[in-house]
């Protein structure tokens, strides 16, 4: 395997793990994306009710949840090349075949197989990250990795734009298939991290280390790995509040109309990437705690004061700051999970840490939509300030060092 330095600082094969992690959590998120620009013509055509809808997503997060458990083991375990080839397989194929489907039963199965593929290349994509390139350079890297997911949901609303006027929604999911020849690719020319290879060897002659979700428990992993969860439960329910409530909330509460809110989700799309991008800088000068730290008390603040927005240029600004801080996070997960556990349950740590915080961090729509119900805008922004202020406290206890190299393919 070819390690010897670039001019650009990257070796020959971290190229390659970049651009694997690139593709493929770029091309799960135009996958996972493309159900929500079809979903009324869907429930028209099977005659269901939006809550039959709305389970559709449902199933798909059950998958992830269950995807993360199964893929980070094997991942762990046989390696993380095959199994990125084997979860973008899964994916790719289940969304080409819902496009052939006549049942809403065989739907619902199908989008579980696509969060079963999607939630396990999630930790996957991750844990080859981190093997390949040193804690000084894992934020940055990772931010990279994880703002392709943001440009793979604007590949899945031109698609659609493009295919469904012309050819209908069934098109749309065949054409998201294509990543099949992707997973072909990582699994004929992405060789396997030679650190990976000696840690599963280690691990292997060495009958305390299993790789099992248990060993997230020994060896006094438990509080990191309970306190990252919830690290990671607050961070997607700030996600799924924000998005999923913000656009018709400004529709009906601050009188801006469908195109007004488009222009809001695309500055706070922008905002996000942006902050990504600066998070994952900031974490390798700084270190974790620190830039974890930052943003979260900065996101405590951007939310609530939020809810105060009244002008359309303050709604459209403030959208931006909020996912600049907010989301900007999200760029962090894998990179501080691939300096706080060793290489051998790196990819296991990374897809149930992650995926139980989706799992649980998606009722807060459920929360948001209560306390709208009951309250108002404030105390359901309120809500989300105390969530952060909260993770924000947990950071400070996390025993963190600001560089680790173990398991870095980079010498």
């Amino acid at each position: 395997m070819k390690t010897t330095q670039t001019e650009r600082g990257f070796t020959g094969y971290q190229k390659k793990v970049l651009g694997a992690a690139l593709g493929g959590l770029g091309l799960q998120s135009t996958s996972t994306m493309l159900l929500s620009f079809v979903l009324a013509s869907m429930l028209v055509d099977f005659g269901i009710n939006k809550t039959a809808g709305g389970f559709i997503s449902t199933v798909t997060n059950l998958g992830m949840l269950a995807g993360g458990i199964v893929f980070g083991t094997l991942a762990d375990r046989f390696g993380r090349a095959k199994n990125l080839a084997l979860t973008v397989a899964i994916f790719s194929l289940a969304t080409a075949a819902v496009g052939f489907v006549d049942t809403i039963g065989a739907v619902y199965v199908l989008r579980f197989l696509v969060g079963v593929g999607g939630g396990g290349m999630y930790g996957v994509v991750m844990s080859l990250t981190a093997d390949a390139f040193s804690a000084g350079r894992r934020g940055r890297v990772t931010s990279w990795v994880t703002i392709a997911g943001q440009f793979g949901a604007i590949i899945a609303a031109v698609a659609a734009a493009l295919i469904v006027p012309a050819a209908g929604w069934r098109a749309l999911f065949i054409f998201g298939g294509l990543p099949v020849f992707f997973a072909i690719w990582a699994w004929f020319c992405l060789p396997e991290s030679e650190h990976w290879k000696k840690a599963r060897a280690e691990a292997g002659r060495n009958k305390n280390e299993k790789i099992s979700v248990a060993e997230l428990f020994r060896a006094g992993r438990t509080p990191t790995t309970l306190r990252l969860t919830l690290m990671a439960t607050v961070q997607v329910a700030g996600y799924f509040g924000l998005m999923n409530w913000l656009p018709s909330i400004i529709q009906e509460q601050a009188h801006v109309s469908v195109k007004g809110s488009s222009t809001w989700m695309i500055a706070t799309i922008i905002g996000m990437v942006l902050g990504m991008f600066v998070f994952g800088q900031l974490m390798d000068k700084i270190g974790p705690k620190f830039a974890y730290g930052l943003f979260l008390l900065a996101s405590a603040v951007a939310v609530f004061l939020y809810s105060f927005s009244a002008s359309a240029g303050a709604i459209l600004i403030g959208g931006a700051i909020v996912g600049f801080f907010a989301n900007g996070m999200n760029a962090g997960y894998g990179a501080i999970v691939g300096n706080l556990y060793p290489t051998y349950i790196r990819a296991t740590a990374n897809n149930v840490i992650f995926n139980i915080g989706r799992a649980v961090g998606g009722f807060s729509a459920v929360a948001i939509g209560f306390f709208l119900d009951n309250y108002s805008l404030t105390v359901a922004m309120g809500f989300l300030s105390v969530l952060y202020v909260i993770s924000f406290l947990t950071v400070l206890t996390l025993n963190v060092k600001k560089h680790t190299n173990e398991g870095a393919e980079e010498k």
